[in-house]
């Protein structure tokens, strides 16, 4: 069966009520141009499917002829591209088109608030602080002495461990994991995550390998995300701290002892080793693998599978295994082309002179 395709299906996602124009305009930090501000918008879509009710937007200027044949009712664009929206819809101008549509969509499927309450199959063991306000859903386990804050929403059959700390407005998905951890405000946790377990630590004896107990803790600092399925070891004896606003994909380890400064992102598939320290603004790309002991400069940026096995600067780009200097290693790159090329040649010349001296 072919299902057609739609934006914020109601099966699955909440939608407020028609808004005005001029609403939206000041959800997405917007000027409105070229419109009634009381003519009401009804939902979100891309360029393709928007009909005359709804919104969209346009930030990549690739698209710029979706955006002359849209039918949407409003567009949110950059100055630039006001004069490619067609006459039939109202603009929206930003210079930042794709927040203000993150803003705008937020203002129609605003996240679903916490029903306040302990679900009855629930397991809150004795000493645990749970505020009114949050929501514990079913089969959830909130262990010994842990406090979970006001607004919290705890999802199905997840596990909160002894001790955890919850700040204020926190997400934990459905089957996630969470123990010794400190969690500040508005830190969501997606599905199958785990937190705080035991770090990769081992002494080698001649008797074989000696775990190394892990004393320290998780802290996710406020409004971090942690993608489904990632990991993120407690520290040896140091704590492994995510800093404020950063964000991890699904699917990305963090050893022990790791810290990550302010605002950083890591890409799904990135391992990032123990006690490796990533200052502010750090990107590391998708199935990038940093070793341990590193410190990685404020705003640097790691590509994609690279492989990183020294400190890398301060806004530095480095992409390769081993890693290095971007340019350096696209030089690199051009030079074993030039060479492989000239062996090819010589190869073919040499297959002609033997064949003319057949």
């Amino acid at each position: 069966m072919a299902w057609p395709e739609i934006a914020g299906d109601p099966r699955f996602f909440a939608r407020s009520a028609p808004q005005p124009l001029r609403a939206v305009a000041q959800a997405a930090c917007g000027t409105l141009e070229g419109a009634d501000a009381a003519r009401l918008i009804g939902g979100v879509a891309p360029l393709q499917l928007a009909g005359p009710d709804q919104l969209s937007f346009l930030d990549n200027r690739r698209y710029a002829a979706a955006l002359e044949a849209t039918r949407a009712g409003a567009v949110i664009v950059h100055p630039d591209m006001r004069p490619r929206v067609p006459e039939g819809s109202a603009a929206i101008v930003t210079r930042d088109p794709y927040a203000g549509w993150a803003r705008a969509a937020a203002l129609f499927h605003p996240p679903p608030p916490p029903r306040p309450g302990v679900h009855a199959t629930a397991m809150v063991e004795d000493g645990a602080e749970i505020d009114p306000s949050a929501e514990i859903g079913p089969m959830a386990v909130i262990g010994a002495g842990a406090s979970i804050g006001p607004g919290c929403r705890i999802g199905a059959a997840a596990v909160i461990g002894a001790g955890v700390v919850l700040g204020p407005d926190c997400r934990i998905g459905a089957q996630a994991g969470v123990s010794h951890a400190l969690l500040g405000a508005r830190v969501y946790v997606y599905p199958g995550a785990r937190i705080g377990q035991e770090g990769f630590g081992f002494a080698t004896t001649e008797q074989g390998f000696l775990s190394v107990p892990q004393l320290g803790r998780v802290i996710l600092e406020d409004d971090v995300e942690v993608g489904a399925n990632s990991t993120i070891d407690r520290g040896s004896a140091h704590d492994t701290v995510i800093g404020a606003g950063s964000r991890l994909d699904n699917l990305v380890q963090i050893g022990h002892n790791v810290r990550l400064g302010r605002g950083c992102v890591v890409v799904a598939q990135a391992g990032i080793s123990g006690s490796t320290v990533l200052e502010d603004q750090v990107v590391v790309a998708g199935q990038a693998g940093l070793i341990g002991h590193l410190r990685i400069g404020r705003r640097a940026r790691i590509g994609a599978q690279a492989g990183v096995m020294s400190d890398v600067p301060e806004g530095a780009e480095w992409v390769g295994s081993p890693a290095g200097p971007v340019r350096e290693f696209f030089r690199q790159v051009a030079l074993l082309r030039r060479l492989a090329s000239r062996g090819s040649a010589s190869r073919k010349d040499g297959a002609a002179g033997q064949e003319g001296t057949g």
